[in-house]
């Protein structure tokens, strides 16, 4: 596992307090304002039964739910971005989280599991699993940006086409109400046996992301040089496939699809680490946790008759800094102005 060096510790201190405030925020912004007494008597268990159950039942998974899921797909970005030696790598621009959602929306339309059992963790980790696989497959870890690009496309369209499939076959009007429902992403009206069903996926796909910070900092020298160190690269990408299957996987099944972040938040902290691929996974894991966490506080404050979904705004942001970075790397390969 990476450790990160002086400054990389006050980087990771300054976004640990920002997720702690964030995380702080979430607890208290919502359509009834809550003081920051209010929050801690309601975590406590001594703030009255309204504000008992506004923070403990209502917002308290909600904001465990941004923190795991949105460090999980920085964390994934991270990895994936070191593994390929591409910029542009995330989880989101090759279809993990679509065909996260594939697999489980698949599961839930032909009444295979409940979204509250965690055979749909399964069946979504196995969605994201293949689309990872196919992406290291195609396009091979020393692929140019435009063939990860393309390859990402195709497994995209793939699964995007799937899901369609299940929304066509769905059995009643309410399994299609599911199906839209995982495309759009959204961490309202969740509880703690949401938590509960994600954490041990999390879990598990964490420690195998950030098992692999020494090979990543060494596969930026070459796989020969990788392989002299002694770093076999046949586990690593194994290790690291299953483990932004597992993260992914689960977050869809709890959230539905929350895309960019994975791509957003290695890019808002490489410049601080040395552009390092191995310290780059922490404070990656952290940021994420605090984009995803300001996104769900920003759709609670947007004015609208009905709450924003959470993916709906990621996207809306992550999709302008992708064609800023694309514009960046076409300037870098060039030689031209972005």
């Amino acid at each position: 596992m990476t450790t990160a060096g002086p400054s990389g510790a006050g980087l990771i201190g300054l976004l640990a307090l920002t997720v702690v405030v964030l995380f702080a925020g979430s607890l208290a912004v919502g359509p009834v304002l809550l003081s920051p007494a209010t929050v801690i008597a309601g975590l406590l268990g001594h703030g009255g039964a309204a504000a008992d159950i506004i923070v403990r039942e209502i917002r308290l998974p909600r904001a465990l739910l941004a923190v795991m899921i949105g460090g999980a797909l920085g964390l994934s970005g991270a990895a994936l971005q070191g593994l390929l030696r591409n910029p542009l790598a995330a989880p989101d621009l090759f279809g993990a989280p679509s065909a996260a959602a594939f697999g489980a929306v698949a599961a839930i339309s032909f009444g295979v599991v409940d979204v509250l059992s965690f055979a749909l963790p399964a069946a979504a980790i196995a969605g994201a699993l293949l689309s990872v696989a196919l992406l290291v497959l195609v396009a091979g870890p020393r692929a140019s940006l435009l063939v990860t690009i393309l390859a990402g496309l195709a497994v995209g369209s793939l699964a995007s086409a799937g899901t369609s499939l299940a929304l066509n076959l769905a059995p009643n009007p309410f399994a299609a109400l599911e199906i839209a429902f995982w495309l759009l992403g959204s961490l309202a009206d969740r509880s703690m046996r949401h938590v509960e069903i994600a954490l041990p996926f999390m879990a598990i796909g964490t420690v195998l992301l950030l098992w692999d910070g020494p090979a990543l900092r060494a596969v930026t020298l070459g796989e020969e040089a990788a392989q002299s160190l002694g770093f076999d690269l046949g586990r690593v990408r194994l290790r690291i496939v299953a483990g932004t299957a597992a993260v992914v996987g689960a977050g869809v099944a709890v959230a539905g699809s929350i895309g960019f972040i994975g791509l957003v938040a290695p890019h808002l902290v490489r410049p601080f680490v040395g552009h390092d691929p191995g310290r780059t996974l922490i404070p990656a894991t952290l940021a994420g946790a605090a984009l995803l966490l300001a996104a769900d506080i920003a759709v609670r404050l947007i004015p609208s008759q009905n709450e924003l979904n959470v993916g709906v705004l990621t996207s809306l942001i992550g999709a302008p800094f992708f064609i800023v970075l694309i514009l960046r790397r076409r300037a870098e390969l060039t030689g031209t102005p972005a």
